[in-house]
């Protein structure tokens, strides 16, 4: 019997297991992961600052606007008008600031020196009305023409590229001196007025403002005086752009559309060139 058992045993195999000792020293847990995250997000504001200090002014003076103020609109925010370049908001209360770069953009003109004290910008009621008041030569358009002259052209360039990057709608208008106009009798003071103003427009657009962006092109004739006391002051000639404020936010655009006015319809059909009379 004892030697069946043993005979048993010497038949059953050997099981050996051999357990590997060392290794790492367990797991790191996830420490790497938060350093990680810490260094893309250091790089993310390395290229956020980098990007605002090549913007524009205007966008960042917009971002500040909103970072001093993230629960509600700034002074300066930006628009729902995608596609603008830098487009700016120009609320009524920052209408200054944009007079002040107007301003300074068109130190720029050349001969600006003898134009500025033609060129008059206030703030009024419907927006920043810019002027550009005649002499008696003819400083900005030619004398009873609706043609500019060279320094009128290049100051209404330099106006277009200023204010074509603004969301803003823009009215132009044009006004006479109460003398007649002489020479053909199916052209007047109303054509006059009205052609400068169209001419503006499209040497304007021409140059930087959008298509849509003139709401409005009129010709007063001389029923809106600069100087009533003296109706035949040279002044009283005048083209004026006005950059409208834009409508609050949520109000509704309404029918600011209808009735608009064009050069086109108040021009006589058989307009004559050359026509004479100092205008």
């Amino acid at each position: 019997m004892a030697e069946k058992t043993e005979e048993a045993a010497k038949a059953r195999p050997v099981i050996v297991i051999r357990r590997k000792g060392g290794g790492h020293g367990g797991h790191h847990g996830g420490a790497w992961k938060v350093a990680y995250a810490d260094f893309v997000t250091a790089l993310m504001a390395l290229f956020i600052v980098l990007w605002l200090m090549s913007a524009d002014k205007e966008v960042q003076q917009a971002i500040s606007a909103y970072f001093n103020n993230p629960t509600g609109p700034g002074k300066q925010t930006g628009t729902a008008a995608a596609g603008l370049g830098n487009a700016i908001e120009v609320p009524k209360e920052d209408m200054a600031k944009l007079r002040e770069k107007i301003q300074e953009a068109l130190k720029t003109v050349p001969n600006f020196r003898n134009l500025k004290d033609h060129v008059e910008i206030t703030i009024t009621s419907d927006g920043l009305r810019i002027e550009l008041l005649e002499t008696e030569a003819g400083m900005f358009f030619e004398s009873g023409k609706p043609v500019p002259t060279e320094s009128g052209s290049q100051l209404l360039g330099t106006l277009a590229v200023e204010l074509g990057k603004l969301p803003n709608s823009l009215m132009i208008e044009g006004h006479t001196d109460s003398k007649p106009y002489s020479g053909d009798a199916a052209y007047s003071n109303w054509e006059l007025s009205a052609d400068r103003a169209n001419s503006a427009r499209k040497i304007m657009q021409a140059q930087g403002l959008r298509l849509e962006q003139v709401a409005q092109v009129r010709g007063f004739a001389e029923r809106q005086l600069r100087h009533p006391e003296d109706p035949t002051n040279a002044s009283n000639r005048r083209v004026s752009v006005i950059v409208e404020y834009l409508p609050a936010p949520g109000a509704g655009k309404g029918d600011a559309g209808e009735g608009n006015k064009t050069a086109g319809q108040s021009q006589a059909a058989g307009q004559a060139k050359g026509h004479k009379g100092a205008r």
